[in-house]
C-alpha cells in the first residue's frame, strides 16, 4: 500500500544544508497500522508529510496505492491525495463552522451537492459518536470531540490511507485511548491503512501492528510491536520503551545493585515473557533446576495489541556455569534473556 524508497530530505540551515532524513526505507502493507516513534527532532514530521507530499524529498520514491506520487504531474497529484486523509496535533478546524459544516468542508470543495454531502457525512458523525454534536461549533465541543470531527473530516473523502501526526498529544490519558481505540475500530471495520506518527511508546502498545523507530531521520529499528517491545535491539528503543515496561531499575536500588557485580556477586538479568509465558512458573522452576538465588528487582506484566507481556529484571546468585545454563533453558522455553553488564 505505501512504500518508501531510499528517501532523504535535506533543508537550507544558517549554516548549511540540514539533513532531516537520510535514505529511509519503509514499506506499509495494506490495512496495517504503521506505527513511526522518536524523539522531538527524529524527522518524524517531516516523513509523514512527504508520504502525501505536502514537503517533496531531495531524494527517492513515495509509492501510495501503486502509484509513484513523486513522479506525477500536480493535477494527477491532486486526485492521488484525495485517497490520502490526514489528522493533525491541533485539529485544524475551523471555528465559524459547525461539526457538520467542518466534516463536510473537503466534499464541498470537490464540488458535491448537498444531498450528497448530507448523505455522507451523517454517517460518519455516527461513526465517530458525534451525531449528536453536529450543529455545535469547535467552542462548543471538547478536545477529544475536535479530534473526532478531525477524524470524520479526513474520511470524509473515503481515503485508502489515513495519516496521524501526533493526533492524541495534546489530550489527556483516557482521551487518548477513546481516540486510539476509535482509530483501531475504523482500521478495522474499513479496512483503512493508517500511519501513526508519535513519540508516546503507549500509543503504538495499544494500536499499532508494526513500527520504526527514527532517530536522527534515520530509521534504527522496525518489525512488529510484540517484537520490538520483547527485544529492543537499539539504545533509542529501550531509552522509548522506559515509560512503558520495566527497562531500568529504581534509583534506591542502583548502587547497591552496583555493587555486588562489580565484586563478582550476581548477574543481572533482563527477562522478557509473552503469551502463556506470562502465567508460567518458570522462575521458581528455574531455582529448583539450577539452585540458583533470583532476586526480582523491577517487574510488570502488561497487554500489547491483546497479547499478555511481562518484564522482570533480576539479580541471580550462585555457579556462573549454572547461571549460564539457567540462561540457556529460559531461552529454550520462550523466555528473552539479555545480560546487563551494568547498571544502566
Amino acid at each position: 500500500m505505501i512504500e518508501i524508497r531510499n528517501v532523504s530530505q535535506r533543508f537550507a540551515g544558517p549554516t548549511g544544508w540540514v539533513e532531516a532524513l537520510h535514505n529511509v526505507n519503509l514499506t506499509v502493507p495494506p490495512g496495517e497500522v504503521f506505527g513511526i516513534i522518536g524523539r522531538s527532532g527524529a524527522g518524524k514530521s517531516t516523513l509523514v508529510r512527504t508520504i502525501n507530499l505536502l514537503t517533496r524529498p531531495t531524494e527517492g520514491d513515495i509509492v501510495v496505492n501503486g502509484r509513484t506520487l513523486t513522479s506525477l504531474a500536480p493535477a494527477a497529484l491532486r486526485e492521488a491525495r484525495r485517497e490520502i486523509g490526514m489528522i493533525f496535533q491541533h485539529f485544524n478546524l475551523l471555528s465559524s463552522r459547525t461539526v457538520f459544516d467542518n466534516v463536510a468542508l473537503p466534499l464541498e470543495l470537490a464540488g458535491m451537492k448537498h444531498a450528497q454531502i448530507e448523505e455522507a457525512v451523517l454517517p460518519l458523525l455516527e461513526l465517530v459518536g458525534l451525531a449528536a454534536q453536529k450543529d455545535r461549533y469547535p467552542s462548543q465541543i471538547s478536545g477529544g470531540q475536535k479530534q473526532r470531527v478531525g477524524i470524520a473530516r479526513a474520511l470524509a473523502s473515503k481515503p485508502k490511507v489515513l495519516l496521524s501526526d501526533e493526533a492524541t498529544s495534546a489530550l489527556d490519558p483516557e482521551t487518548t485511548r477513546s481516540i486510539l481505540d476509535l482509530l483501531r475500530k475504523i482500521n478495522r471495520e474499513l479496512n483503512l491503512t493508517i500511519v501513526m506518527i508519535t513519540h508516546q511508546m503507549e500509543v503504538i502498545k495499544q494500536v499499532c501492528d508494526r513500527v520504526a523507530v527514527l532517530e536522527a531521520g534515520r530509521v534504527v529499528e522496525t518489525g512488529p510491536v510484540i517484537d520490538v517491545f520483547l527485544q529492543p535491539r537499539h539504545e533509542v528503543t529501550r531509552a522509548l520503551l522506559g515509560d512503558v515496561i520495566a527497562q531500568e531499575l529504581p534509583p534506591a536500588l542502583k548502587a547497591r545493585v552496583a555493587e555486588r557485580l562489580t565484586k563478582g556477586r550476581g548477574h543481572l538479568l533482563r527477562l522478557a515473557f509473552t503469551d502463556t509465558g506470562v502465567d508460567q512458573p518458570v522462575l521458581s522452576e528455574t531455582i529448583r533446576r539450577f539452585e540458583l538465588d533470583f532476586t526480582i528487582l523491577h517487574g510488570q506484566i502488561d497487554e500489547i495489541q491483546g497479547r499478555p507481556f511481562g518484564s522482570l529484571a533480576v539479580l541471580a546468585g550462585g555457579d556462573p556455569v549454572k547461571v549460564a545454563q539457567a540462561m540457556n533453558w529460559l531461552r529454550e522455553q520462550g523466555v528473552v534473556v539479555e545480560e546487563l553488564s551494568h547498571v544502566e
